[in-house]
């Protein structure tokens, strides 16, 4: 009866309750166990949500993977905010550098489309466009162009 469960957890902040608990309690693992090593595993992903999935076996053996938080996730993190604009182009919560956009593209690098750091840099820019975060000082779509332009071809430049 070995079997998969698919949960959203807060980092490093897991518990035997909801979502998790009701999920494991009917399988052989140990609970406390499985939120031990969840916990571990995402420690430095202290708060946000993280996608975890867990694989189990009849014999209570388990093994954890760690997915990586949504981007918008990752945005809020990095610039210190709680939600986004309601207005995102009118109002803006916060900023970010160029360095910390390439810093969350190679973070979600596994989990996008993009097959370079430039392209995933615009994909993160697109959600920072739906929270309401500017870049550098600019609008989001300005700033996308200015990627366009080649002003940012050395700080997203693939190692």
């Amino acid at each position: 009866m070995a079997g998969t469960i698919e949960v959203l957890v807060p980092g490093g902040q897991a518990n035997p309750g909801p979502p998790l608990g009701p999920e494991l309690g009917p399988t052989p693992v140990n609970v406390q166990d499985v939120v031990q090593e969840i916990n571990d595993e995402t420690a430095a992903f202290d708060g946000m949500e993280v996608p975890v999935t867990v694989e189990y076996d009849d014999d209570g053996s388990f093994s954890i993977e760690v997915g990586v938080p949504p981007t918008a996730e990752l945005i809020k993190d990095e610039a210190g905010f709680e939600t986004g604009s309601g207005e995102p182009q009118k109002d803006f919560v916060a900023d970010l550098s160029a360095d910390q956009v390439k810093k969350i593209a190679d973070q979600k690098s596994t989990d996008l489309l993009s097959y370079d750091s430039l392209n995933a840099a615009k994909e993160v820019v697109g959600t920072c466009t739906s929270l309401g975060v500017t870049i550098e000082g600019n609008n989001p779509r300005e700033f996308k162009k200015r990627i366009d332009d080649g002003e940012y071809d050395d700080v997203f430049a693939d190692e």
